[in-house]
């Protein structure tokens, strides 16, 4: 587990984000939005936009050594009214590397980077039937706030979502 290094990703890692994010797809269909035919169509470029870390977006990186085995991303709106708010998407760990708390490792830093950028809440949806994912995000502070139903069609069959929040400031009874 100390040999695992957490960091934002960069350019350099497109290609291997890319590979990860197929195999996330293959891994977990109903858990992520793109199919695989639509993330292995977008170009290099458009992969490096993803991932590059601005003030508004930041995506983490696992690494075992050189490998990249997890990925959890982060963005906000610049809009004023929305800033206090950020997405958290993709987190996803190659299977041959969970069960060692990289999930948790990756959520911490989108939390403590979230913290550093006077984000006041962090929101997510999650697959309804996930409840290993569903876990991770209690375990994080995450409170359920509702579900979308139908939010995905894989196929014939629709998954409803659940939405989580984070709230990051001290004000928790004010909702």
């Amino acid at each position: 587990m100390s040999d695992i290094a957490i960091r934002p990703l960069m350019d350099v890692d497109a290609e291997a984000f890319k590979a990860l994010r197929l195999k996330a797809i293959q891994d977990a269909p109903t858990a992520i939005w793109p199919t695989h035919d639509e993330e292995s169509e977008r170009t290099l470029e458009e992969t490096r936009n993803r991932i590059r870390a601005t003030d508004h977006q930041v995506v983490f990186g696992a690494f075992a050594g050189q490998e990249l085995i997890g990925i959890a991303g982060l963005r906000r709106e610049p809009l004023a009214q929305v800033a206090h708010k950020a997405v958290l998407w993709g987190v996803f760990v190659d299977p041959a590397h969970r069960r060692g708390g990289i999930a948790g490792r990756l959520l911490d830093a989108a939390i403590a980077h979230a913290r550093a950028a006077r984000v006041l809440q962090i929101q997510l949806c999650v697959n309804a039937e996930n409840p290993r994912a569903q876990a991770l995000y209690r375990n994080a502070g995450f409170e359920a706030f509702g579900i979308e139903r139908r939010a995905m069609r894989v196929g014939a069959r629709f998954y409803d979502e659940d939405h989580m929040a984070l709230r990051l400031d001290a004000q928790s009874l004010d909702r």
